[in-house]
């Protein structure tokens, strides 16, 4: 019986490496609920806490082997269906999987107990994420958007949430994050929907949304202009609305992969709606908290999709047999195997990692909140939040840009690894490739990952970061050798954050991918070299990969202090003329 769980030593070793102890503790404040009766399920210590976890990944890892990788094909070829009522029906195989993941109490993961919902760490979510991820990318797009609900629980009144959240934890309704349109992409300053009031005070929506992933879902949180007379973000506010007959699927996208996941262009038409939180906030607080666990969403997605392309070259390149053997043996094929393994765990580590500080960052702000504190207690409290802060703002998008080129890279270097077979339909190669292409593009583009993380690595966040590893002692001596690259490595990208900060705004986002690369090196290094000292194999994939990275990181600093900026000042002439159709 397939388990993409427990046939995945990796995910098992970072669950069993990292401090779920701790992060149970916070999560279930003190263990509280199950103290005083609250709830019948929740667990009455650390131990019943991470059992519960585990028992969950199984029961996931279990639906995702046996029925979602299955589904994944026909689905991939047959896509969604809109209605001429403009209405979307999903393929069956894909409610077929919904109405599984419902039945086995899968579809409230994050919420709180009392609306019904699991109460799980974000890194177990994370975890789960990527186990889904692995059978069929494209419903990712559907199980994974349950961030919806926990920004109803963040920001909206108590009469939504309790009208909401009790059907998302009984998979009752999908949602869907409603902000692009045609003219607003990744500037969604430049959102022009409509919100206006009638004499009564009831908000109505008006306009056009493209690109909306599960747009035909039936929450919808919707990005609009309630304030005509400001043009920036500052005019924007937060609504939630149902599917009605008010708002229709115009056009489904025809795509290049996720073919599973409904892309719709919305048309609203005095659709009513209800605010979320306050006005003029929407862009500024809600759409950002929203977007950043959306990218750690995305990371988890980008890892599923990169293990399915992995297994499927590993064991074909045992199998397939050429010039007297398995083509595994030819070192050019051995090296793409084993290179495509060790980028997907150096993603996976740094993605968890992000999860685990989104989980510390999220529990410390609802102690603030919610907690009976003392003064000193609030002062460290709040002193901790602002530091969270930083490292969050810098490591949500570092996981998001890392993990999803990882994805794209893994993924086409499995169509060399099968060769002629994948680029056919015989095998999942190809499907695995066109998957995984859109994970550097929605969401923010890797691009617009690179500018948010620059700023967190040239303002002293990743120096902080490394000051702790730096710090570390390890008694194997080939550990302490690889940590010594590492230190000598990071003084070579203070000085390139140096030399970067000497020449302004325009230098600092077109040296920004190198940049961004050199202190990901740095920071996935370390947390290698942490998993080394507990594993044997670990420890042979650190020094891998920092022997591998090196090298590069010098060159990305080299490049920096070159300070070409011909890019910018000739782009006419290097790019050349603009193309003109006949």
């Amino acid at each position: 019986m397939a388990n993409f769980f427990t046939d995945n030593e990796d995910i098992q070793f970072l669950f069993d490496h990292l401090d779920l102890d701790e992060l149970a503790r916070l999560q279930e404040d003190g263990f509280v609920h199950a103290a005083e009766g609250k709830c019948d399920y929740a667990p009455a210590d650390e131990a019943d806490a991470v059992d519960n976890y585990r028992r969950i990944l199984e029961i996931i890892g279990q639906v995702a082997g046996e029925m979602i990788a299955p589904n994944a094909e026909q689905i991939d070829a047959e896509g969604n269906t809109l209605n001429d009522d403009g209405t979307v029906t999903l393929h069956p195989l894909v409610q077929e999987n919904l109405d599984r993941l419902t039945q086995a109490d899968l579809m409230g993961f994050t919420l709180p107990y009392r609306y019904g919902g699991l109460n799980c760490p974000n890194l177990v979510y994370t975890m789960a994420t990527e186990i889904v991820s692995r059978a069929d990318c494209s419903l990712m797009n559907l199980f994974g958007l349950q961030g919806i609900g926990e920004t109803i629980y963040a920001f909206a009144d108590d009469e939504l949430k309790d009208h909401v959240l009790p059907r998302f934890a009984r998979g009752e309704v999908t949602g869907a994050m409603v902000l692009t349109e045609p003219d607003a992409g990744s500037d969604l300053q430049a959102v022009r929907l409509r919100a206006h009031q009638d004499d009564e005070g009831n908000w109505y929506l008006n306009g056009v949304k493209r690109f909306i992933t599960n747009g035909c879902g039936e929450v919808l949180l919707v990005l609009a202009r309630s304030e005509p007379e400001i043009v920036d973000g500052r005019g924007l506010s937060l609504f939630y609305t149902e599917r009605s007959e008010k708002v229709k699927v115009r056009h489904l996208e025809s795509k290049l992969g996720i073919h599973g996941s409904p892309t719709c262009e919305l048309v609203f038409d005095d659709t009513p709606a209800k605010l979320v939180g306050e006005r003029q906030r929407g862009l500024i607080t809600y759409v950002l908290a929203l977007m950043n666990g959306a990218r750690v969403g995305i990371a988890a997605q980008s890892l599923g999709v990169a293990e399915a392309a992995y297994r499927l070259a590993r064991t074909y390149a045992h199998t397939r047999e050429q010039f007297g053997g398995p083509i595994e043996r030819l070192p050019a094929v051995a090296e793409m195997v084993t290179d495509m393994k060790i980028h997907i765990e150096a993603a996976r580590v740094l993605t968890y990692e992000t999860s685990r500080v989104c989980d510390h960052e999220n529990n410390n702000l609802r102690v603030l909140e919610w907690g009976d504190i003392d003064k000193d207690e609030k002062k460290r409290r709040k002193q901790l939040s602002r530091s969270l802060k930083r490292l969050n703002a810098m490591l949500t998008p570092m996981s998001k840009y890392y993990a999803s080129e990882m994805s794209c890279k893994v993924a086409d270097t499995a169509v060399q690894v099968l060769g002629g077979s994948g680029y056919m339909k015989d095998y999942a190669a190809e499907r695995y490739l066109r998957d995984a292409r859109i994970t550097t593009i929605y969401e923010g583009t890797s691009q617009l990952q690179i500018v948010a993380a620059v700023r967190g690595v040239s303002s002293g966040t990743f120096e902080t970061w490394t000051v702790d590893y730096d710090e570390k002692t390890y008694d194997d001596p080939q550990l302490e050798e690889l940590k010594g690259q590492l230190v000598e490595a990071k003084q070579r990208v203070l000085e390139a954050i140096a030399l970067v900060k000497s020449k302004g705004t325009s230098y600092l986002d077109l040296s920004g991918r190198r940049l961004v690369d050199a202190a990901l090196a740095v920071i996935i290094g370390h947390l290698l070299l942490t998993q080394g000292a507990a594993d044997q194999r670990k420890k042979q994939v650190a020094r891998r990969f920092i022997s591998r990275e090196m090298p590069v990181l010098r060159m990305n600093c080299e490049q920096i202090h070159n300070g070409d900026t011909s890019p910018l000042d000739e782009y006419a002439l290097l790019a050349g003329p603009v193309p003109v159709s006949e």
